[in-house]
């Protein structure tokens, strides 16, 4: 029996530890890793928790973000299956966002990093603070 490959739908390309992953570039697992994991994709995911919005609410309310960025990001959540796209028949057009049932379970999946990183945000400031000073030890010399 061959092998699939990456470009086939469902193809999986992952080792037989189901807690790695190919670390190719055209891995799919790796691509929907990229996405769900950009900053972009995770606010939007967190925004529209049990709600719709328009873009222009999602917009002001993701400090830093142009336009085209979250366009491009919402067009690749809608992709994924993972953001739903409504346009309303009214003048002007309206265009709201939700997450889909699919999307609803990756928010309970981001929600526990944060909760995660939240509880560990102190040990994680106190271990940076040790690095510096041992890369700024380091790089003196001592």
């Amino acid at each position: 029996m061959e092998e699939g490959t990456s470009k086939e739908p469902g193809y999986s390309c992952c080792t037989e530890d189901a807690f790695q992953w190919d670390t190719r570039e055209d891995c799919e697992v790796r691509q929907i890793l990229d996405r769900i994991g950009d900053k972009w994709s995770l606010l939007v995911i967190a925004l529209l928790d049990n709600r719709s919005l328009r873009f222009t609410e999602l917009k002001t309310t993701i400090d830093g973000v142009s336009q085209r960025m979250l366009t491009v990001t919402l067009r690749q959540l809608e992709r994924d299956g993972l953001v739903r796209r409504t346009v309303h028949p009214v003048v002007p057009p309206r265009v709201d966002y939700e997450l889909t049932p699919l999307g609803v379970t990756l928010h309970a999946t981001i929600q526990s990093l944060v909760t995660w990183t939240e509880t560990h945000q102190h040990q994680i400031a106190l271990a940076r603070a040790a690095y510096d000073i041992r890369a700024a030890a380091e790089k003196a010399g001592v």
